[in-house]
């Protein structure tokens, strides 16, 4: 082989080197827990935890946020699911207390480069709870370097209020703004969440200012019921959706949407489906 045919493959294999670390493939998963309601008789939390890691286990996300989980639901999923790690804090004290909003992520694959919390409210930097919502809400986010490409992304999970009209407003232009705060090197970025918010709902126009909403923009196949939220009611059509994965704009392509429909005996693992999409992030 000459120099120059050397030379030329030399160029086509640096090329392909570089390309792979340009392009990070990974599935994303979004999952409302439910928290552990004793008020929830057949749908009590030790009665569904099993069915819900072994959802989890089967789908394998690389990445998956949970909303509404109490520290001792996280701390389950934590030890069955031995191949995650997760980040994220309670929402009443920033700490232990309140439901969660945690991100897991396989520590074999990926790296934090930085983690932090935020509430939805005119104080983000303490907890409080903002405008009109009923309740304390919060996002998470965490910067992650896959160990093997180097490649880099954002991932913010949140869950907005059930109550507050203005709140979540004024929640999704915080989150929008955090966002391009927390990104000056315009990495791509992903967005999950329970975000209580019908598809049309003017709330959302702030968010897809800077993202594409995974199931509108997926190239690919689509699975699953509509909506998201089932109320544990198995004997319905589940059509009503407000849990979201976005992606920012420009920066990546979904291959894959579904919405988890999953059951054991007639019984979901949550009031709520998981949405998994498969990402191809540049």
């Amino acid at each position: 082989m000459n120099r120059k045919i050397k030379s030329l493959f030399g160029c086509f294999f640096l090329i392909n080197s570089l390309m792979a670390g340009f392009c990070q493939e990974i599935d994303i998963l979004t999952y409302n827990i439910r928290f552990d309601n004793p008020n929830d008789g057949v749908n009590q939390w030790d009665l569904r935890k099993g069915n819900l890691v072994k959802l989890l286990t089967v789908h394998g996300p690389d990445i998956f946020g949970i909303q509404e989980g109490l520290i001792h639901q996280v701390e389950y999923i934590d030890s069955v699911l031995a191949d995650y790690s997760y980040i994220g804090a309670g929402r009443d004290d920033g700490k232990d207390a309140g439901e969660f909003c945690a991100l897991f992520y396989k520590e074999s694959e990926f790296i934090v480069l930085n983690q932090g919390i935020f509430w939805l409210s005119e104080t983000p930097q303490m907890p409080s709870t903002g405008w009109d919502a009923a309740l304390k809400r919060i996002c998470v986010y965490g910067l992650f370097e896959h160990r093997k490409t180097r490649h880099r992304m954002l991932v913010l999970n949140t869950h907005l209020d059930h109550i507050g009209i203005t709140a979540r407003e004024k929640s999704t232009e915080l989150i929008a703004a955090k966002a391009r705060e927390l990104n000056p090197k315009k990495i791509p970025v992903i967005l999950l969440g329970d975000f209580n918010l019908e598809p049309g709902d003017k709330a959302l126009d702030t968010i897809l200012t800077d993202f594409e909403d995974a199931l509108s923009t997926c190239s690919g196949e689509i699975t699953g019921p509509t909506g998201t939220f089932n109320a544990f009611r198995f004997d319905l059509p589940v059509t009503q959706r407000i849990d979201y994965i976005f992606v920012s704009k420009g920066r990546s392509e979904i291959r894959k949407y579904a919405v988890i429909g999953d059951a054991c005996k007639g019984r979901y693992p949550s009031d709520h489906l998981p949405v998994l999409v498969n990402v191809k992030l540049r």
